[in-house]
């Protein structure tokens, strides 16, 4: 038989108000407005084991997240689904230096060295189309988009691991020339195939590639560390892969060598579509500015400029104009869009897939950065400013007009989608 605890016996305890403190960490005792913690506030019936009585008002930040998770993924939107996900469930630990909110995840694996990890899902359809894109052309593009995100973290690539979801119309040797695709990025960066997984798919065909890298914990490059009088720069030419995009989804993969629209040359139209399809990672601009500490925040240009730019400043609180004359194009889209009737500025804000790296630095590296930059394969290009966060994000046109900078990248699950988005992979 258990003997009764020696506390059963003592009367319950009255509330005591000296042990009350106010909300601002005032003692109930002094004087002052009553705490919305205090007795007085609300009385406690009978005794409770609780410090401190539940608190009877509503709560709208839990009512309002209750409402969100009841609606829709179009009224939600992608980033804000991201968002919400992000707050719930991406609590991290010691070992955790960098989670969700980065182009890869950071972990410490050991006092020297940190493990990085990207993963990218592609489905048919959505990021791309079989009738302008081969096997190949697939795979070479799913594995340089993981590859980016190592570079914007200015790392080094390792592994890589590829999942597929097959439909039986598809043969071996389709899957083959997909994993040769990938292999044939990979490749020249010595990053080795380790697993994966295959399954069959009832529609369509998906792709999820993941890569791993390392960098020095100290050196990474992260989303979150702009500042205000940092000079914004990206490095090759923005807007192609939405140019060659409207080339294949005119034309077809087959015609990809043909003018697509008269006025445009034949050569111009051939550059525009291999830079959409075999995009390149910038790793080796990112190894530079790591090792150099040059940047101060960084991400690869997946989302289209005005997107991938709000990322930034998001992340390290802040704002940004950028000088749209700065903007780099190359000739080949310049002309395309003048051929097509377009602003060629509308397709660098917008249209992503160009895997550059945009990075941010502080203006006592810029002569540095000049120096260092000279071992880079690629152009860098000065095109803004980092303001404080009330100054927003701001467009700075060639007449000296200055607009809001509206985030018009692609998402996913918008209401309204009016063609499948093949220059949209997430970053």
């Amino acid at each position: 038989m258990c003997s009764r605890p020696a506390y059963a016996d003592r009367p319950p305890r009255s509330p005591n108000p000296s042990r009350w403190t106010s909300g601002r960490g005032q003692d109930a005792r002094g004087s002052g407005p009553v705490s919305r913690r205090s007795p007085d506030a609300y009385p406690v019936r009978g005794h409770s084991h609780r410090r401190c009585p539940p608190d009877p008002r509503p709560r709208p930040r839990l009512e309002m997240r209750t409402r969100s998770l009841r609606m829709s993924l179009p009224q939600v939107g992608e980033f804000n689904l991201i968002q919400s996900l992000r707050r719930r469930y991406g609590q991290t630990g010691r070992a955790v230096l960098r989670g969700i909110g980065d182009d890869a995840a950071m972990v410490r694996a050991s006092s020297a060295h940190a493990l990085l990890i990207t993963t990218d899902l592609v489905a048919e359809g959505i990021h791309f189309n079989l009738h302008t894109a081969t096997f190949a052309d697939i795979g070479y593009k799913a594995a340089v988009a993981n590859l980016s995100d190592i570079a914007a973290m200015g790392g080094t690539p390792q592994y890589l691991l590829a999942s597929v979801a097959v439909p039986r119309s598809c043969t071996a040797s389709n899957i083959d020339d997909l994993y040769g695709g990938l292999m044939r990025a990979c490749r020249p960066h010595g990053v080795e195939l380790v697993g994966g997984d295959t399954s069959e798919s009832k529609d369509g065909l998906f792709v999820s590639v993941t890569v791993t890298g390392c960098v020095e914990p100290g050196r990474a490059l992260r989303r979150d560390g702009a500042k205000v009088g940092d000079l914004v720069y990206v490095t090759g030419t923005l807007g192609d892969s939405l140019a060659g995009l409207r080339i294949l989804t005119r034309k077809g993969r087959r015609q990809r060598r043909t003018s697509g629209r008269e006025g445009a040359n034949p050569r111009y139209v051939k550059s525009l579509v291999d830079r959409h399809l075999y995009p390149t990672a910038r790793l080796q601009t990112g190894l530079l500015l790591a090792h150099d500490r040059l940047a101060t925040a960084a991400i690869d240009i997946s989302d289209g400029l005005s997107g991938d730019l709000a990322h930034v400043c998001r992340e390290s609180g802040v704002g940004a104009e950028i000088e749209a004359a700065a903007v780099p194009l190359s000739d080949a889209c310049r002309a395309y869009a003048v051929a097509s009737g377009v602003d060629p500025i509308d397709w660098a804000l917008r249209g992503g897939e160009d895997y550059e790296l945009l990075f941010t630095v502080p203006p006592r590296n810029c002569s540095k950065l000049g120096r260092v930059l000279q071992r880079s394969t690629c152009r860098i290009t000065r095109i803004g400013t980092i303001r404080p966060r009330a100054f927003g994000l701001r467009l700075r046109r060639q007449s000296g007009r200055v607009t809001q900078l509206v985030d018009s990248s692609y998402q996913h699950f918008r209401a309204a989608r009016t063609t499948p988005r093949e220059a949209a992979w997430s970053s």
